[in-house]
């Protein structure tokens, strides 16, 4: 499941804190279709969680494992990303929610 190169991805750009599939549509320059294929496959194997915020749904990662791993594999985190093409709340609102 980590193997992934997108779901690692996705994972490096959780651990900088919670996205909607719009922003890592925006981060990855992936469709929105594939991109929610690899969020289910992640929520299913209980490496992210979501929550729903009217429209947007937020994935975050599940376990601080799962982030011990990243920060080997990866090394430490960087500075969030943000996006210009993402509609989200967030990431229109400049991070604020």
């Amino acid at each position: 499941m980590l193997s992934h190169p997108v779901r690692l991805q996705i994972l490096d750009e959780l651990r900088r804190g919670s996205a909607c599939v719009c922003h890592l549509e925006a981060i990855l320059d992936r469709p929105q279709a594939y991109v929610s294929q690899q969020l289910r496959v992640l929520r299913e194997g209980g490496v992210v969680k979501d929550r729903r915020d009217g429209l947007f749904v937020y994935y975050r990662l599940a376990d601080e494992r799962v982030e011990l791993v990243l920060e080997q594999a990866l090394g430490p985190v960087q500075e969030r990303r943000e996006p210009v093409e993402c509609p989200c709340p967030r990431c229109t609102s400049q991070g604020e929610l």
